[in-house]
C-alpha cells in the first residue's frame, strides 16, 4: 500500500499545474507569456491551455541539471517503478541518453563492444568520446531477411580479443521486437568488471507485465536508455535514462548530459514522464494485459490470412531469445508485394498506417494507445489487401548476409571521430573505393550499418549497397539519399 500511496503522487506535475495557475505578471521566457503571445494559428490547432504550462525553470518547478525539489522526487519515484537506483529524465529523446552512456564510460581511444546494427545515436557518442568501437555482427536470418542481437558468443569472443574494452552495449529489444539473452551478456561484461549499456529504447513496458520480456534492470544491465514515449504514455522526445550497481559513475552521467541537454527543458515533456510514470504504476500491468491481448488477437487472425505470415519466437535462439509480441512484424511478400508497396496501399487507400515498412515487411506499433477498433481495422484491412492484391508469390533472393560478413573484417582505419572532425570531399559512389568513409550508411532491410565513419569503403560494401537498392530497399544516413555521390576523407 505504501508504494501504491507514493506512485500516486505526481509531483512535477502537480506542481507545473500550480504555476501555470498563477495570476502573475510574467517577465521571463518564452516570449509568449503563457500563451498570450502565440499565434492563433498555433492556438486554434493546439488550443490554448497547454501554453499556460509551458513554463521555464521557475524556482517552483526546480532545474533539470542540478534537481532538488520536484524534478528529484518525480525521477527518484519513476526510479522505484522501474527498477533502477537512480533514473534521470530526458528531454532530447533516448538519442541523448545513448550518447551520454558512451561519453561517461569511454575516453578517447578507449574501446567498447557495440551490435553493427546500433541506432545511430552510437554512432554520435562514438564521434563525441572519441571512443574505438568493437562491432560484434548480430545473428541474421537469412530468409527474412532480418537482424536480430548480437549473441553471448559474440561477445565472449570480442571480450577475449579485446579484454581492455570499457563497456559493453546491445540493442534490447530490435526494432522488430527481438531480444538477445542480455542477462548472459550482462554475465560476460561483469566477468571482465566493467558495465553493459542497453539501449532499450523499445523497451521501457517490459517491467510492467510478467507476459514481456524481461527488462535489462531486471536482468543484470548496469545502465538502460527508454523511450517513455515510444510503447508508453509521454510525449514525443520524453525517455529516461536509469542506472544501477557500481559500474556506472552517475556524476559523470550527469555531467554528459548537462553537455548534450537543452537548458531549457520543456516542462510539458517532463510533467508527461512524470504522468507516464504514475499511470503504469499504478495501473501498468492491467494496461499492458489489455495490449497484450489486442497484439495476441492481431498476431493470431492475420496468421489466417492468404499470403501472410507474423514474426514469432517458435524456436529460441541465441540472437533470437524472445520476443515482444506487442511488436507486430508481418511478411506481406507472400502476397506478391513488396513491404513498401503495402505500406502505401495501408496508409493511402485504408487508413491503416505501419511504423515501418521493409522490403519483405511491414512493423507495426501496438501500444497501450490501440483500441480493438484500431485492431478490427488492422486486420480488416489486411484481409481486402489478401483479397485484392495477392499475384503470384514475390521472388526475393536475399543478399548472403552471412557471407558478407565473412568478407567485413575490421575496416576501421580512423576513429568515428577522427572521420567526422577531417576535410571531407564528395566523390561518385564508383570512384569511392579504398577511401575512408565520413557517413554512417545503413540499408533497410536488413537494418545494418555496411559503412560507418572511419571505415575503408571496400568494393564488396558498395556491390551490396547497389544490390539492395536494385531490390527496392533504401539507403539511410548518407547525404545524398539517391546513392550517387559519398562524403570521403579528403586525401
Amino acid at each position: 500500500m505504501q508504494f501504491a500511496d507514493e506512485q500516486g503522487k505526481t509531483p512535477l506535475l502537480d506542481a507545473l499545474w500550480e504555476c501555470a495557475d498563477q495570476n502573475h505578471a510574467a517577465f521571463y521566457t518564452p516570449g509568449h507569456k503563457r500563451g498570450q503571445g502565440i499565434s492563433p494559428n498555433l492556438a486554434n490547432c493546439f488550443g490554448s491551455t497547454v501554453f499556460k504550462f509551458d513554463l521555464p525553470e521557475l524556482p517552483e518547478l526546480d532545474n533539470l541539471f542540478a534537481p532538488q525539489g520536484v524534478i528529484q522526487e518525480a525521477q527518484q519515484l519513476a526510479a522505484a517503478a522501474f527498477g533502477a537506483e537512480y533514473t534521470w529524465f530526458l528531454v532530447n529523446g533516448s538519442t541523448c541518453g545513448v550518447e551520454a552512456a558512451i561519453l561517461a564510460t569511454c575516453d578517447a581511444g578507449d574501446k567498447i563492444i557495440l551490435p553493427r546494427n546500433l541506432h545511430s545515436a552510437a554512432v554520435s557518442g562514438l564521434i563525441i568520446s572519441g571512443a574505438i568501437p568493437v562491432f560484434v555482427n548480430p545473428e541474421y536470418d537469412s530468409v527474412l531477411d532480418i537482424a536480430h542481437s548480437i549473441t553471448p558468443e559474440g561477445v565472449a569472443n570480442a571480450l577475449k580479443e579485446h579484454p581492455d574494452a570499457k563497456a559493453v552495449m546491445m540493442v534490447y529489444p530490435t526494432y522488430y521486437g527481438v531480444c538477445g539473452d542480455v542477462s548472459a551478456i550482462a554475465s560476460l561484461a561483469h566477468n571482465y568488471n566493467i558495465p553493459l549499456i542497453v539501449d532499450e529504447a523499445h523497451g521501457a513496458h517490459f517491467a510492467f507485465h510478467p507476459d514481456l520480456p524481461i527488462s535489462a534492470l531486471a536482468a543484470g544491465a548496469d545502465l538502460t536508455v527508454q523511450s517513455i514515449h515510444k510503447t508508453l504514455g509521454a510525449m514525443t522526445q520524453a525517455s529516461m535514462l536509469h542506472v544501477q550497481g557500481k559500474r556506472i559513475n552517475r556524476d559523470r552521467i550527469s555531467k554528459s548530459l548537462q553537455l548534450l541537454q537543452s537548458t531549457s527543458p520543456s516542462y510539458l515533456l517532463l510533467a508527461s514522464l512524470d504522468a507516464a510514470r504514475q499511470q503504469m504504476a499504478l495501473q501498468g500491468k492491467q494496461l499492458m494485459h489489455s495490449t497484450l491481448q489486442l497484439a495476441i488477437t492481431a498476431r493470431k487472425r492475420i496468421n489466417q490470412i492468404p499470403g501472410l505470415s507474423v514474426l514469432e519466437c517458435t524456436h529460441p535462439t541465441p540472437g533470437f531469445h524472445a520476443l515482444d509480441v506487442t511488436r507486430l512484424t508481418i511478411t506481406v511478400s507472400g502476397l506478391g508485394l513488396t513491404g513498401f508497396t503495402a505500406d502505401e496501399i495501408l496508409h493511402q487507400h485504408l487508413d491503416v498506417t505501419a511504423e515501418l515498412p521493409s522490403l519483405q515487411h511491414l512493423t507495426f506499433i501496438i501500444s497501450l494507445g490501440n483500441t480493438h477498433a484500431d485492431i478490427e481495422k488492422l486486420i480488416n484491412a489486411f484481409t481486402m489487401v489478401s483479397q485484392r492484391y495477392q499475384t503470384d508469390c514475390l521472388t526475393i533472393k536475399p543478399p548472403l548476409w552471412e557471407d558478407f560478413f565473412s568478407k567485413m573484417g575490421n575496416r576501421l582505419q580512423i576513429s568515428p571521430r577522427a572521420a567526422f572532425f577531417a576535410e571531407t570531399e564528395t566523390l561518385p559512389i564508383d570512384e569511392t573505393s579504398d577511401r575512408i568513409c565520413t557517413e554512417l550508411v545503413c540499408p533497410y532491410p536488413p537494418g545494418i550499418p555496411i559503412l560507418m565513419p572511419g571505415e575503408i569503403i571496400t568494393l564488396a560494401a558498395l556491390a551490396y549497397l547497389k544490390q539492395v537498392q536494385k531490390m527496392g530497399g533504401f539507403i539511410s544516413g548518407c547525404a545524398d539519399n539517391s546513392f550517387g555521390t559519398l562524403k570521403v576523407v579528403k586525401v
